[in-house]
């Protein structure tokens, strides 16, 4: 196996890409109140900042800045995914264990890279708010609704047409 290093910046601001297990489900759109649950309370206990998120039925990518002097990421990514994890438990879901006694949900690793400068910063939220439209999930990215894209647009930061012209980005961003 590689020997993935991940690069830690206090108060740094990071691109993720998080995807469950089960690239076939549809959990995190059908369970969203969990899911923004899992948020709401990991950012209570451990603040930082969504710069952009968007949420597809079995992946999400989103942008975090955390506080001055806090690199830690990675704990944070443990609350959310185990507190969404014990929300679906609760469900009609079967989830099974792994040979180490995990629940199987989430892929075990995640894709992050650190925002380098404003240019790398709005590149990757073109690609967050683009993304449901790439996948087919939505015609235009103001019709997919698990998105920051419609607060954005709320506060004045986009227009609301933004996107509809754009061609599908080829780049990379870990999925």
């Amino acid at each position: 196996m590689v020997n993935y290093r991940r690069v830690y910046q206090k108060g740094g601001t990071y691109f993720f890409t998080v995807t469950l297990k089960n690239r076939n489900a549809d959990y995190l759109i059908r369970h969203i109140d969990a899911l923004r649950e899992a948020f709401a309370e990991t950012k209570q206990r451990r603040p930082f900042e969504i710069i952009a998120i968007v949420i597809l039925p079995e992946h999400l990518h989103c942008i975090w800045t955390l506080p001055l002097g806090d690199d830690d990421y990675k704990g944070r990514w443990r609350m959310i995914k185990s507190q969404f994890t014990r929300a679906l438990k609760q469900t009609d879901i079967s989830i099974q264990k792994n040979k180490r006694g995990e629940y199987n949900l989430w892929q075990p690793r995640y894709w992050e890279h650190v925002i380098r400068d404003e240019t790398d910063l709005l590149r990757h939220i073109e690609y967050i708010y683009f993304n449901p439209v790439k996948h087919g999930w939505a015609k235009s990215v103001g019709e997919w609704p698990f998105s920051s894209f419609h607060r954005d647009v709320s506060l004045g930061k986009i227009e609301v047409g933004w996107g509809k012209a754009m061609s599908e980005d080829e780049g990379n961003y870990g999925e």
